[in-house]
């Protein structure tokens, strides 16, 4: 029977789950590219690629995580293995023929697997925040803290285990296999039966004015986050030239987002989802506007934004999800199509940033790991900089429209 003290399990597989999302968008096209010469734009149109089939795939997956009532945590471990092999043929094996091929072959395992995973874990919650004191907001901050978690160690294993192993990412691709079958282990027991309703029709749930509107809020107050992993390692390699720097960097931002997502979840408790997030989104464009002013050797000032930023970015990763799950509890109680589809929002950002800003890179004469004209890293950083104020002017707008019941409560206490 899951309980309530079980909650670090929940932390435990939220960490591998983040640690196969996010950090492959920022590592896999860059090692890809300058370790067997794939071109950006031939991987962004992959990586773009592949996310159209999740618009077939993904609700099919979430409507397979409602049905398996019986057996969830065979299903589970499944999935778990799945994407631990597709991570090790990612990175860990000598590509058996065209490399470009493998890499959408591997991609296609990790995130197939990583989706089902996902929908799975996020529709468990909606069950399992009835039994947590503070409901969806503490469960929230739990697994989401957890999930940055996983999210710093990713990314800043590869570039830590550079010059103290021969193959970093082989090594870094094991520890992750070895980390899914403990955090797999440790969730078992909470993959109880779930709601007794009948599964919920997807038309149903885009039928829902205000779940309809959350995920076009989470499509596009993602985005800024999904530019600037795209972009991080080029920008920090090549327009601060300090190369060697990513993984430090990448941890800071990180880490100040695990760090500051149990205090947004207090602030939003005792203030009020649509406020906290206002405040988040705003200190986010403040610290976008002056990557703008940045070149090479402004490393410092550049950590102190990536604190800075990372801080912001903790609200958006602990709320928005907590004001989907309230909403999935009251429309779709399985959740499981509800979180195919916030699966598949969250995953068309991260595809859309590399189909457009890799070859946009290509076609001002980027180059990565060389030399640049000042007119190609200009691109890069109003890109990096500037696309992402934008789209957050954009989140603002929606959420000041967006209708939240009792004044934006997300807790049942």
């Amino acid at each position: 029977m899951s309980r309530p003290g079980r909650l670090p399990a929940w932390s435990g597989f939220a960490a591998v789950l983040s640690a196969a999302g996010l950090p492959i968008y920022i590592y896999a096209p860059k090692y890809y590219a300058d370790t067997f010469g794939v071109s950006l734009t031939l991987l962004g149109v992959v990586l773009f690629g592949l996310r159209c089939l999740d618009f077939v795939q993904d609700p099919l997956l979430g409507a397979l995580a409602e049905r398996i009532e019986r057996r969830r945590g065979l299903w589970i471990a499944g999935g778990a293995a799945v994407m631990a092999v597709s991570m090790l043929g990612l990175f860990a094996v000598t590509p058996p023929f065209a490399p470009v091929w493998w890499f959408a072959l591997t991609t296609t395992g990790l995130f197939t697997a990583f989706s089902f995973l996902t929908i799975s874990f996020y529709g468990q919650g909606v069950a399992k925040a009835g039994q947590v004191p503070g409901g969806h907001v503490r469960l929230a901050a739990w697994r989401e803290s957890g999930a940055l978690t996983g999210v710093c160690v990713a990314a800043v294993a590869p570039t830590a285990l550079m010059g103290v192993v021969a193959e970093p990412f082989a090594v870094f691709a094991w520890g992750f296999a070895a980390c899914v079958l403990v955090a797999t282990l440790g969730m078992a027991p909470e993959w109880t039966a779930r709601a007794s309703s009948a599964p919920t029709p997807l038309r149903a749930i885009w039928g829902d004015a205000l779940a309809r509107r959350l995920l076009m809020l989470a499509l596009v107050n993602a985005m800024p986050l999904a530019v600037s992993s795209t972009l991080f390692l080029f920008f920090v390699e090549s327009r601060l030239a300090a190369p060697g720097f990513e993984g430090p960097l990448l941890v800071l931002f990180f880490l100040a987002a695990a760090v500051s997502a149990p205090a947004w979840s207090a602030v939003a408790q005792r203030r009020g989802v649509r406020p906290t997030l206002i405040i988040a989104m705003v200190t986010a464009i403040l610290s976008f506007g002056i990557t703008l002013t940045l070149g090479p050797g402004d490393t410092t000032a550049f950590a102190v934004i990536c604190v800075v930023s990372g801080a912001a970015i903790g609200a958006d990763l602990t709320l928005m999800p907590a004001l989907f799950a309230r909403r999935m509890e009251e429309v779709a109680p399985k959740g499981g199509q509800g979180f195919g589809l916030w699966s598949l929002v969250n995953k068309l950002t991260l595809a859309i940033a590399a189909a457009v800003l890799l070859p946009a890179l290509d076609v001002a004469g980027f180059e990565s790991g060389g030399e640049n004209a000042a007119a190609a890293l200009s691109v890069l950083t109003l890109l990096y900089g500037g696309l992402p104020i934008v789209l957050k002017l954009g989140a603002i707008a929606m959420l000041l429209r967006l209708t939240l019941p009792e004044g934006g409560a997300v807790s049942r206490a």
